[in-house]
Order: C-alpha cells, then sequence, then structure tokens
C-alpha cells in the first residue's frame, strides 16, 4: 500500500495561499462542524416543542443523530481523499453540508429532522480533510504550529455559537439556524473553490482495496496502545456530548436560568482552550503520559467532587460552571495526548488509522452519551455522575494500554495534539 508523504507537493496550478490565510481558511472548515452542534443548543427546547416530542430529553438526539453522522463519515471521507485527493473531496461534502443544513431547515416532522441530522452530520468531510491538508503540506514543528493557531480560531466558534443562536431565535424562527448554516457553508466552499489548490500528488494516492482496508483495521485494533487509548477517548468524548446535548435543559430546568447558557458554555470553552494551551506548552518537557495521566486521574476527582455537591443538595449555578468547566480543562489535557499516543502504533496506516479511530470515537462517545443523557431527570446528577463513570472506564483502558502502570516511560517521538472543543 502507497503511503502518503509528510509533505507532498502541490499538484494544482492555483497559487498558493499565505500563511495567515490557510490558517484561518482551514479553521473555517473544521467549525462546519463545531457551528453545527453548538449553535443548535438555545433551540432546542423550542424544537421538541413546535415538533411535537413528548420527552423533553429526546431533544438531545438532534445533536447526538448529528455527532453519529460525523463519525460515520470521518470513515468515508478520509478514505475517499486519500485515493481522490483532498480538495475534490472537501468540495463535494461542503456542497452536501450546504444541502443537509436546508433539508433541515424544511423538515416538518422530528423523525425527519433527525434523517436530516445524520446527513448533515455525515456531511462534514471539512474536518477530516482539513487535518489531511495540514499533514500534506507541514510536517514537524511546522505542522505542530499550524495545529495550534488553527485550533485557537476554531475555539471561536463554540464561544460565540450558543450566543448566535441565541439572537436568531430572537429576531427569526429556529429554522433559520440551519439556513444559516447553509450560508456558512456555502461560504466556505466558495472560499476554498477559488483559493485551495489540490495538496496530495497523484504518486501519493492510495489504491483502496478490501485487503488494505482489512489491514489497517486490523493494525487499529489489534495493537494494544492504539485500541485501549482509542477507547478511552470514547467514553471520555461521550461524557463532553452529553454535557453539550444536556446544557440547555440544565440551565433552563435546574437552574430556571436559560439566558445564561450561552456565556456560561462560552466560559467552558475557554477553559479547554487555555488547558490545550498549557499542554502544549509542558507536554515536550514533561512527556504525554505524565501529562494525560495526570490529568486523567484530576477528571475523576473533580467529576467525584461534583458527584458529593449534588448529593449533598449543594449545588448551585456558580458551583456547576466551576465544577464544569474545570472537568473539561482535564478533559482537554488528557483526551489531546490521548490521540497522540494512539496513533504512535499506527504509523504505517496513518490516514486510514485516523479515519477509523475517529469513527470509534465519534460514534461510541455518541452511544455513551446518550446513555447518560436519557437519565436526565431535573438535577445534574446524570451528568456529573456519568462523567465520573467514563473517568473511571477510560482510566481501566489507560491501565490495560500501560499494562497497569501509569506514568510509564517512554521515548516515542510522537507529538501531542491540539486538544478537542466543546
Amino acid at each position: 500500500m502507497t503511503t502518503a508523504a509528510t509533505s507532498a507537493p502541490a499538484t494544482d496550478a492555483k497559487p498558493p495561499l499565505a500563511f495567515h490565510e490557510f490558517v484561518v481558511l482551514i479553521a473555517a472548515m473544521m467549525s462546519t462542524q463545531a457551528l453545527a452542534v453548538d449553535a443548535m443548543l438555545p433551540a432546542l427546547a423550542t424544537i421538541a416543542l413546535e415538533l411535537g416530542v413528548g420527552n423533553a430529553n429526546h431533544a438531545q438526539w438532534v445533536v447526538t443523530a448529528y455527532v453519529v453522522g460525523v463519525g460515520t463519515g470521518q470513515l468515508f471521507w478520509g478514505l475517499m481523499s486519500d485515493r481522490f485527493g483532498r480538495r475534490t473531496v472537501l468540495l463535494c461534502g461542503l456542497a452536501l453540508y450546504v444541502v443537509a443544513a436546508t433539508l433541515c431547515a424544511l423538515a416538518t416532522s422530528f423523525h425527519g429532522l433527525l434523517v436530516w441530522r445524520v446527513l448533515h452530520g455525515l456531511a462534514a468531510a471539512s474536518v477530516v480533510v482539513g487535518r489531511s491538508v495540514i499533514r500534506d503540506l507541514y510536517s514537524g514543528r511546522a505542522m505542530a504550529r499550524v495545529m495550534s493557531l488553527t485550533f485557537v480560531v476554531f475555539l471561536i466558534v463554540p464561544i460565540i455559537a450558543p450566543s448566535v443562536g441565541q439572537l436568531i431565535l430572537f429576531v427569526a424562527h429556529w429554522r433559520a439556524i440551519f439556513m444559516v448554516f447553509a450560508g456558512f457553508g456555502a461560504a466556505v466552499w466558495l472560499w476554498a473553490w477559488w483559493r485551495l489548490r489540490e495538496t496530495l500528488h497523484p504518486e501519493y494516492r492510495l489504491t483502496l482495496t478490501a485487503s488494505h482496508i482489512a489491514g489497517a483495521l486490523r493494525i487499529v485494533l489489534g495493537e494494544r496502545i492504539a485500541l485501549f487509548y482509542t477507547l478511552a477517548m470514547m467514553v471520555m468524548f461521550g461524557s463532553l456530548l452529553a454535557y453539550v446535548a444536556m446544557v440547555q435543559q440544565i440551565f433552563a430546568d435546574v437552574f430556571h436560568q436559560a439566558g445564561w447558557m450561552p456565556p456560561m458554555f462560552a466560559l467552558c470553552a475557554v477553559f479547554m482552550g487555555c488547558a490545550s494551551w498549557f499542554n502544549s506548552r509542558i507536554v515536550e518537557r514533561i512527556g504525554m503520559r505524565h501529562v494525560s495521566h495526570t490529568a486523567l486521574l484530576a477528571f475523576i476527582g473533580i467529576t467525584a467532587l461534583h458527584v458529593l455537591v449534588v448529593w449533598l443538595g449543594w449545588e448551585r449555578l456558580w458551583t456547576f460552571v466551576l465544577l464544569q468547566s474545570l472537568t473539561m480543562g482535564c478533559f482537554s489535557m488528557a483526551v489531546s495526548n490521548f490521540g497522540a499516543m494512539a496513533m504512535e502504533p499506527v504509523g504505517a496506516v496513518a490516514g486510514i488509522g485516523a479515519s477509523l479511530q475517529g469513527f470509534i470515537t465519534t460514534v461510541g462517545g455518541a452511544l455513551v452519551a446518550a446513555a447518560i443523557g436519557r437519565q436526565f431527570h431535573g438535577t445534574t446528577m446524570p451528568l456529573a455522575a456519568g462523567a465520573l463513570c467514563s473517568g473511571l472506564v477510560a482510566l481501566l483502558c489507560v491501565l490495560c494500554a500501560e499494562r497497569w502502570r501509569l506514568f510509564r516511560p517512554h521515548h516515542g517521538t510522537t507529538q501531542a495534539l491540539a486538544g478537542p472543543s466543546v
């Protein structure tokens, strides 16, 4: 199987983008996914009411359906971009994203909306293709710099998206939110079509066969470290997705402060961004295992404290925001390094391996989130307890990966990646 070089020469005659334009374009491509989740949060209750959803918890499925689509789409788009090139696959995905967002806006039933949301998520090619474009053009410290700068720009979306959604609801119907998604996707499509050239040279394109894919699957699922760190990411991501899906209900039904949701949600995103920046400053000196294992133990400790606070009846808005922000900060430092360690053993099939790991993490995390979300009963206990259980399962996975020894010295060269967003 042919493998791609870390900096394959471009094949298109289009002039190269300036560095800062490239960073912002890649961040805009990746932001189509975050926008499609976070801007929806203020509208979930309204959608459930208008479309006749009897159980308010089922409104969370609007988020879950999209994430299931994203996970499945990662598997498809990653393979296709390795075979047919980045630019063509990216433009096809963005076009489908615009169509699916428009269909969501036109949905007349809740079940129909969920179907189109899955398609909306399936169309999110820009995330996996964006990472591939960076990999094609940069390597080593230059790649790390691009990834870091892209994440800083990307972080703006989860900070402002809920407020954007709320502002749209003040002046328009909830369906207008989906039309904003379609408009944003169309703008990114035009930008990429006009300015982004093909980055994968023909000689580095894969010839995809069943045996190649099966071989990559055996590597990803057969390597102990790759498998168990992927499973650890999966359950941790499930706790994050449960928070995203439940946060609107928590602020409205538990604290009766629905208007505070956007700024408090943004605060958690800021904590995640700061934690990722801090991780980038210390991980080369301290090591991924020391940082991530410490962050995971802190995650478990904070979520256990949160469970105790709720159980004793001490939960208030400020305790929820503080403990959840700290939880998300620990999540960011743990999972960002888990991702790098999961990729260490699969370097020979990095493109397909990343797609498979993304599929497992996203779809499995959506199922974990659905299990946590359906337990909501008017308190924050399901979220806190679900996060604690996720942390404990992740710890078990890490122990299996490291042969029951935390902070095990390791001399690999893989660099930590930037952490995920809310």
